[in-house]
């Protein structure tokens, strides 16, 4: 069994401009014990804020009403009874005492000997345990500490034999380490104290943390350090859901952990700390389970080809199949079954050719604008003597819009196609764009009929990258005529409803005057 330290509320919140509220961390903290099930969560550094303090205090003050005070910890400093204090008033349990793993650090920084640190740290651990306050050592630096003065970790870590700490905490401060440096080292560690508890805290600013931390479980190590989305300071720590999962998959190790929770974990902390899951992150990105080649929805669709053990339900999620320029057929059957619409193949092809349209506009078209595309698809006219060649509307403050509009015409009984093209002004973008229409109307002698309403839908859930849908009424009585236009511009998704009207007009006007 795996132990999991969560440090999404100390480490991780020293993300720059990351800051949590209290109630914020009071939630976290409830879902990553009791719903995630972390092992231990550290939620703050001792002395640093009154908000810090009034954050701590309400997550320790609930996990002890729970029983379970001492799976939260909080940073302390060799500051004898100061951070003790400061814990102990808030009512914690457990203090994480961050000591020097390296000499370069204990020199330059605290400009002592080992020998005075030693007795620091004893007298420091000593003073919290006659407040109720159990310790665990933090060596920081101790990744350069091995590598660059193996013998100072040696003898402190010796030195805190007769010290009363739980556990020692070995920490790739900065990052520095690959997976087969961190095994050799984290092996030499437990070779020389075999009865020691150790952890190991990992950063990514080689972007190594979830390796190194995997490559520190199979060395031996039984505890490792984890923020959710791999929030921390520069590059970050490890990030939680893809530990848990690479001790499960490649370790064959178990946890506590419950792998349904990390997505509901990785939105929450999203949406707290205000720093996006990039999509294309492992487990809980957006992309994580989508595929967007229609090779791969074909292969899924004949026989789950480009599945794997790390299928989406594991997490409460499930694969998706984007609508894009490289969306294949299978892709949009796939969409049309979940939506249980049917279409000829025919209509699928066209249907399939506007998406990809569309897409090279707009970088996904989703599954709630399909409905919008099939219906823009179905209502084309299948004559089409007038066609919007190029459209270009200029809308700003405190200035009128402007459109210049290209279009082809063939006049009903000939073959031969005509440019025109205008430009207008108006009172917004659409009417701009009509008013050059109107120009265009008067040179080939067509009286267009009335606007008469108007309206512009998005998807239910949409956003404001959503497919537009504008509908426009024209005309009145036995005259009116309804069209849509699909765009991912709301103008330009009037713009083609409009051209669906003209046609749908100039095809109405030819057949009056061929029926007499």
């Amino acid at each position: 069994m795996v132990e999991l330290m969560d440090t999404t509320l100390r480490d991780g919140e020293q993300m720059r401009d990351v800051s949590y509220t209290p109630n914020e961390k009071l939630s976290i903290a409830q879902i990553l014990l009791e719903e995630a099930r972390v092992d231990r969560i550290e939620v703050a550094s001792a002395g640093v804020s009154e908000g810090e303090h009034a954050g701590a205090k309400l997550v320790v003050e609930w996990a002890v009403s729970h029983g379970i005070g001492e799976r939260v910890e909080i940073l302390g400093f060799t500051d004898g009874a100061l951070s003790a204090g400061w814990i102990a008033d808030l009512g914690g349990k457990v203090m994480n005492v961050l000591a020097k793993g390296s000499l370069n650090h204990l020199t330059n920084q605290l400009r002592k000997t080992p020998e005075q640190h030693l007795k620091d740290i004893d007298e420091t651990v000593r003073q919290a345990n006659l407040v109720g306050v159990g310790c665990n050592i933090y060596l920081e630096d101790w990744s350069n500490g091995m590598l660059n003065s193996p013998d100072y970790v040696f003898a402190l870590i010796h030195g805190l034999a007769d010290t009363p700490a739980l556990r020692v905490m070995l920490p790739d401060t900065l990052g520095i380490l690959a997976p087969q440096m961190v095994s050799e080292m984290v092996t030499t560690i437990l070779k020389r104290f075999p009865n020691v508890s150790f952890d190991f805290h990992a950063h990514n600013d080689y972007g190594l943390a979830t390796a190194n931390t995997l490559a520190a479980v199979e060395a031996g190590i039984r505890s490792v350090h984890c923020t959710v989305n791999g929030m921390g300071e520069r590059a970050g720590n490890a990030s939680l859901d893809e530990v848990i999962v690479g001790i499960h998959d490649f370790l064959g190790k178990r946890s506590r952990v419950q792998e349904t929770k990390l997505i509901q974990l990785s939105e929450i902390v999203d949406v707290a700390s205000g720093r996006r899951v990039p999509p294309n992150k492992a487990i809980s990105g957006a992309n994580a389970f989508t595929q967007t080649a229609g090779i791969h929805a074909d292969g899924d669709r004949k026989g789950n080809l480009y599945a794997s053990q790390l299928f989406p339900e594991r997490f409460g999620r499930k694969r998706t199949y984007a609508l894009g320029k490289l969306a294949g057929k299978a892709t949009l059957e796939h969409h049309l079954d979940e939506l249980g619409i049917e279409l000829s193949s025919d209509q699928r092809r066209e249907v399939l050719e506007r998406v990809k349209e569309l897409a090279d506009r707009k970088a996904t078209i989703s599954q709630q604008d399909l409905p919008y595309i099939i219906d823009d698809v179905l209502a084309r006219p299948h004559e089409r003597r007038f066609i919007l060649e190029s459209v270009v509307i200029v809308s700003s403050f405190n200035l009128r819009s402007t459109a210049t509009v290209k279009i082809l015409y063939t006049p009903p009984a000939t073959s031969t196609t005509v440019a025109y093209e205008e430009s207008a002004q108006g009172d917004g973008g659409y009417d701009a764009f009509m008013n050059t229409i109107h120009n265009i109307a008067i040179k080939i002698d067509l009286a267009l009929p009335q606007l008469a309403n108007y309206s512009v839908t998005i998807p239910p859930g949409g956003h404001s990258d959503a497919i537009v849908q504008c509908t426009i009424t024209w005309g009145s009585g036995r005259d009116t005529l309804m069209t849509k236009g699909v765009n991912s511009d709301q103008v330009l998704a009037a713009a083609e409803a409009t051209e669906k009207m003209i046609n749908l007009w100039v095809m109405k006007i030819n057949s009056e005057e061929v029926n007499g």
